[in-house]
């Protein structure tokens, strides 16, 4: 999740700011997560899965290529500058591209077996494939949907 310079931009001298850039922050980050996160790091070493990294500036940043979020609350409680201490975790969705293969008729529901909350469900349907259903109301934007993907048709967006 770095930030996205197009050719284009980068010619004209077009860098988009810090906070204007769709970055997954730890969860609980607060309001003003860049100006309060000291970039020490600690979060990172006690995160279980794996899945924090330095991204751009040196801030921590979610890789849900790497896995998903847990939400055990080890970062939060790592953080001594309190950038994670919001009150309530991200609101975080997923969509479901049309490259997703049982979209294309290939029988998969490998994003519905990795959905602890069961937010992607799948409608059957006489004499096609099952299609995938979301609940946004059950995703709890953990990730975890993303990496198994073998086509990488689920990406995941602020609310």
């Amino acid at each position: 999740m770095g930030i996205d310079l197009s050719r284009r931009s980068i010619l004209f001298g077009r860098k988009p700011k810090l906070d204007e850039v769709a970055h997954f922050y730890p969860p609980w980050a607060v309001t003003g997560f860049t100006d309060q996160c000291t970039r020490c790091g600690d979060c990172l070493k006690v995160c279980p899965t794996q899945i924090l990294h330095k991204g751009d500036g040196g801030f921590p940043e979610v890789d849900f290529q790497a896995g998903e979020c847990t939400f055990c609350g080890f970062c939060r409680s790592a953080c001594t500058a309190g950038a994670l201490n919001a009150p309530q975790t991200w609101t975080q969705a997923i969509s479901i591209s049309s490259a997703c293969i049982a979209q294309q008729g290939v029988d998969c529901r490998v994003c519905g077996e990795s959905c602890e909350p069961a937010a992607i469900n799948f409608r059957l349907q006489i004499g096609q494939v099952a299609q995938p259903h979301l609940d946004p109301e059950s995703c709890t934007g953990c990730g975890a949907c993303i990496a198994p993907c073998p086509v990488q048709a689920i990406s995941i967006q602020h609310r």
